[in-house]
């Protein structure tokens, strides 16, 4: 894909008023803005210039939104954050595509004010260049070792691939080894928000985390569940 445009975002739904509105709040908000209208548009557009972030309804004609997710999480340069659009009813769909990569979602009825505050946030998140800061140093735990400023990490010496927002919520909680944070807390401090977010959200993202750097995913080492309250990561247990 090609280099990012940073302030230009992709809004993919059927629905044209759907489109319509939310690139008009986008624009009122100084975003350019693309649009796509069926799964082979959105492809298209992905193929001839690489957004800052997507804004992808699940249903779509053509190839859905789960699909198009799945092709850009597929792709080395696939790190474009994605907000996917939900309906109510479409629980399975929305959990599948955080479990793909999604870095938040919006269920329909919307806000288009609401969703322009979710673009801004994971933007930032995305374009920070670290999430705390250049001047921060590596992490270093055994077996896995945390660049918050080129945000690579590794695992065994194999590097890793990591969504903007996976990468985010690792390095908030190895900064803050054995520290128990709950899924709201989590939300707050990663996602910049907590209100109107499923907490299953955290979940997911735990989960795909520990798919990724734990050596046994279902036996979790470094990213621990506290029962009934929430997550730590222990920095003790290297492989």
């Amino acid at each position: 894909m090609a280099q990012s445009d940073q302030d230009e975002i992709l809004v993919v739904d059927d629905e044209a008023s759907v489109v319509e509105v939310v690139s008009l709040y986008l624009k009122r908000d100084g975003f350019a803005v693309r649009q796509a209208r069926d799964g082979y548009q959105a492809l298209q557009a992905l193929g001839q210039r690489r957004p800052a972030l997507v804004v992808l309804d699940v249903m779509l004609p053509g190839v859905d939104g789960l699909e198009i997710m799945r092709r850009l999480r597929d792709d080395p340069a696939g790190t474009v954050p994605v907000i996917m659009l939900t309906a109510r009813s479409q629980e399975t769909d929305r959990i599948y595509g955080l479990e793909m990569g999604a870095d938040d979602y919006v269920t329909k009825p919307f806000s288009p004010a609401e969703l322009v505050a979710r673009v801004k946030a994971v933007l930032r998140r995305a374009q920070a260049g670290t999430p705390a800061g250049r001047d921060e140093q590596p992490l270093h735990y055994g077996d896995l070792f945390i660049d918050p400023v080129t945000r690579l990490v590794r695992v065994q010496d194999q590097e890793l691939e990591l969504t903007a927002t996976e990468f985010n919520l690792l390095w908030f909680m190895a900064q803050h080894p054995r520290q128990v944070f709950s899924r709201d807390q989590l939300l707050e401090n990663v996602w910049g928000f907590s209100e109107y977010v499923d907490p299953s959200t955290v979940t997911v993202h735990i989960r795909r985390l520990r798919e990724k750097i734990e050596p046994n995913p279902s036996k979790p080492v470094w990213l621990v569940t506290v029962w009934g309250v929430g997550y730590k990561f222990v920095p003790g247990n290297a492989r």
